[in-house]
């Protein structure tokens, strides 16, 4: 269950949102989500451990990508059911964080 792993914390799936339609340097994403870059890096450690991101470097820099479109259709498919059940997610009483 490594896999899930990597969608279950907001950052990750911050992360993976972010570099879902084209790739992107640790700085960009931090840019992007306006987070700190240690924080970042160790998510991304986590993405790629989980086999649901890449990285190439290209010079001093690494640019991490979405590992193929399976990925990226499960990130849209996710989007879609939770458009689908958000009211059902917001009444939730045992919604835990």
């Amino acid at each position: 269950m490594k896999f899930l792993h990597g969608f279950s914390h907001k950052t990750r799936i911050q992360i993976l949102e972010s570099i879902k339609t084209e790739e992107k340097t640790v700085s960009q994403i931090v840019d992007d989500l306006n987070g700190n870059q240690s924080n970042i890096s160790q998510h991304l450690a986590c993405l790629k451990g989980c086999g649901l991101i890449v990285g190439r470097q290209d010079g001093k820099y690494v640019y991490y990508r979405v590992r193929n479109q399976l990925v990226r259709d499960l990130l849209t498919m996710f989007d879609v059911v939770l458009e689908d059940v958000q009211n059902d997610i917001a009444c939730c009483k045992n919604h835990i964080d």
